[in-house]
């Protein structure tokens, strides 16, 4: 695994300096170094989005079949269930430890980084033979699923493609209810009609869609309304069967490209990536907590730490350092239906994680370093919670990570 030095003696390497020789650190260093933040009014968006360069589905598909045959056996690939359009989900498992880290990416299709940042990670995982890929190997059980939104992926945009008519032709009883709140009839320009997935969650595992609880609200529980969003979760309750619980779910997204750093010693500089833990409402999801006691959010919170940490280890003594903010998070907000909140309520530790920028806002240059952020942060996880690392760091730590204002207005 490509980690920081001291992630690499935790797990097992005899001294920090021998690890920072083990590090495939030199192109990764390249990549941010020679990734200069952009100055004032540099930012953009794109008005002629372009996603040439980015893995699609079909070859996501062959780039796994490869992977998991050249790892002999370390990665394997199944197939967790079908869009609407027919489109295969794919997870790829890596490792045989009891902790269970789940990490989704390309939730909402126009947001790519993790779909490349995951391919990179299983390749370690799949062929190196280092301490701490094995130490990771032995302890956790990673389950990947690179792009969860195929349909909405290759009309590069946000929300899946599924009519109301379909919902209704799988669940009959909803004849004549209105659409859920989050399913619309266009998105991002494309008339076709489809759900923000990222709403589709329920805490309660069992659920089956009930027509007198649509249309729902923004900040009440999903309804498992399409495809993809059964199928994630069906993988966690899968693996929650087979391991006693899942220790751990990241999921991967982007935000808007102009936020900058305010305050601190990176005032003013483009954010990389912001950290999150679930939006639950005020004092840290009480209401929740009487029917569902196995909310810690200050676990979530450690995990996020410790991405964070392990970002700032890796990139911290560049000359431009990535720059990692806490996302938006004030106390009001609440999501119940996305999936990271859903699983938090099962007492799974959450982390999102927020790439500056859509797909098409990127240059080669910054999509090679958010794509390495996002594996180092990842990856960064991966090690904490294989040495227990994860479980002792200071929770409340996350509030010192800076906050950020934006440039222009972004989504």
């Amino acid at each position: 695994m490509r980690l920081s030095a001291s992630a690499l003696a935790a797990c097992g390497l005899a001294t920090a300096a021998l690890a920072t020789t083990l590090l495939a650190g030199p192109a990764a260093a390249e990549t941010v170094a020679a990734s200069a933040p952009e100055g004032p009014g540099q930012c953009r968006i794109s008005e002629d989005p372009q996603w040439s360069g980015w893995t699609d589905h079909a070859q996501l598909g062959a780039e796994l079949r490869q992977i998991a045959q050249t790892s002999r056996g370390r990665v394997t690939v199944d197939v967790a269930g079908r869009t609407a359009q027919g489109r295969e989900l794919w997870t790829a498992r890596a490792g045989t430890g009891k902790r269970v880290l789940i990490v989704t990416s390309a939730i909402h299709g126009n947001e790519r980084t993790g779909t490349e940042a995951l391919l990179g990670i299983l390749k370690q995982l799949g062929s190196s033979d280092d301490a701490a890929t094995r130490k990771i190997l032995s302890e956790v059980t990673l389950v990947a699923m690179p792009m969860v939104n195929p349909d909405g992926g290759e009309l590069n945009r946000r929300i899946n493609v599924h009519s109301w008519e379909q919902t209704v032709d799988r669940f009959p009883q909803l004849a004549g209810a209105p659409r859920a709140w989050y399913h619309s009839l266009e998105g991002d320009g494309i008339k076709q009609p489809g759900y923000d997935l990222n709403r589709d969650f329920n805490p309660d595992l069992d659920y089956v869609p009930k027509a007198a609880d649509l249309p729902g609200t923004q900040t009440g529980a999903g309804f498992y309304l399409s495809p993809e969003s059964r199928a994630i979760r069906d993988v966690y309750v899968k693996m929650r069967a087979e391991k006693g619980s899942v220790d751990a779910m990241v999921d991967l997204h982007h935000m808007g490209p102009c936020a900058r750093v305010t305050g601190g010693e990176q005032d003013g500089k483009l954010i990389t990536v912001t950290l999150d833990y679930p939006p639950l409402g005020v004092n840290d999801g009480a209401k929740y907590k009487a029917q569902w006691p196995k909310l810690d959010q200050d676990k979530s919170r450690r995990y996020a730490t410790t991405v964070a940490n392990g970002i700032a280890e890796a990139y911290g003594d560049q000359a431009r350092p990535a720059a990692v903010g806490r996302y938006l998070h004030p106390d009001e907000r609440e999501y119940a239906g996305q999936g990271r909140s859903a699983f938090a309520l099962n007492g799974t530790g959450t982390v999102l994680f927020e790439v500056r920028g859509q797909q098409d806002d990127l240059g080669q240059t910054q999509r090679g370093m958010f794509v390495e952020t996002v594996r180092t942060g990842v990856e960064s996880l991966l090690t904490g919670l294989a040495t227990g690392t994860a479980d002792t760091v200071d929770g409340d730590s996350f509030y010192d990570l800076p906050d950020y204002g934006w440039e222009t207005t972004g989504d």
